[in-house]
């Protein structure tokens, strides 16, 4: 063979070992990992887990994924005055209301998973939710004149969306939105879209207990590792070792709701803050749905759906859903957990 031909062969060889070797050193170059801490955002602790290639970019992520929850905060909070959520609660049975594009592509989720869970998920539970707060600070349980006349102004089909104008109008008069259960999962996963655009290579955001894992795992580890609280013991015996089991995750978003945590107390009873718009009631079939979705927005409207529907109905809505799983804890003495099909691959 020619000489030249032979050099040319030697310096290609060389230069893609070059390349593969440079290739290597940049995708197994050690990230630098930060932790935000507890940060307060949207009525709850969040927090951030970065991986990227230098601390100041790390701690950069942190503070955009942070920035990002505050202002979902103020467009979609229930309980800030002026958000923009409550102008569309205060005008839209009055007239059109025009909203962020953000705001909308929400609504539209909401509407979606409304549709797939029967109503089982509704954000237009805003009158009910009030009653209940309200019967709270009472301690007194409401009439069922008064659970039917919030449950008149309950009801996604009367939301009404208009996507040409971006546009959102109330069917009834005292109709109120209350974005809670999707609202988290969704700014975790703006959270997670900005964090990747500002160079992080893996990371964690935990939003009140609802996580979005994705990317490079910290050192030395082959996954995320998300503990679920156990819902049998008492909210002020929490500790690291009474987790009820833990879950690794890549590229995946787990999300807990239950009573167990967040109910009212009337009388000596409790009232999930998951409102059931058949009954007009707090949801009580299930203690603890916990949904692993491949994202946050998915998870955190799923296990709101599932609580309400219950054990054989929410698994059935599960195993509908592809690359989506359910542990789900019955309202029972001594329960065990209940898998959907695909779940236990995920136990650590």
């Amino acid at each position: 063979m020619n000489k030249r031909i032979l050099g040319a062969l030697a310096t290609g060889v060389f230069c893609l070992i070059l390349l593969v070797v440079l290739y290597r050193g940049v995708t197994t170059q050690r990230a630098v990992e930060f932790d935000s801490g507890y940060r307060m955002v949207m009525g709850t602790f969040s927090r951030a887990i970065v991986l990227a290639p230098s601390e100041q970019a790390a701690q950069q992520c942190a503070e955009a994924a942070l920035n990002q929850q505050r202002r979902i905060d103020a467009l979609m909070s229930y309980h800030i005055g002026d958000s923009g959520l409550n102008k569309v609660n205060r005008q839209a049975f009055n007239e059109p209301v025009q909203v962020s594009a953000e705001t909308f592509e929400v609504l539209e989720r909401a509407k979606h998973f409304s549709e797939l869970s029967d109503g089982a998920f509704d954000i237009t539970i805003g009158a009910l939710g009030d009653l209940w707060r309200r019967a709270g600070e009472a301690d007194a349980p409401p009439t069922e004149a008064e659970i039917a006349q919030a449950r008149s102004r309950v009801g996604y089909e009367k939301l009404l969306l208009d996507p040409n104008t971006r546009t959102v109008r109330f069917a009834v008069e005292g109709m109120k939105l209350d974005l809670g259960g999707i609202a988290k999962g969704y700014a975790i996963d703006r959270s997670v879209e900005v964090m990747k655009q500002r160079g992080a290579l893996g990371g964690m955001i935990d939003i009140g207990g609802d996580v979005l894992c994705f990317g490079a795992p910290r050192q030395g580890k082959d996954g995320w590792v998300v503990g679920l609280q156990d819902p049998t013991v008492a909210p002020d015996d929490m500790a690291t070792n009474k987790l009820l089991l833990k879950l690794k995750v890549t590229d995946a978003a787990v999300t807990t709701s239950g009573d167990y945590r967040r109910f009212i107390e009337i009388q000596g009873e409790k009232q999930s803050h998951i409102m059931d718009t058949t009954s007009g009631k707090g949801a009580d079939k299930l203690v603890s749905v916990t949904i692993i979705a491949p994202d946050a927005t998915t998870a955190d409207a799923l296990a709101t759906a599932v609580s309400v529907l219950g054990l054989e109905k929410g698994l059935a809505l599960i195993e509908r859903i592809p690359d989506t799983e359910a542990i789900l804890i019955p309202n029972q003495q001594n329960p065990e957990p209940v898998f959907s099909t695909g779940a236990r691959a995920f136990v650590h």
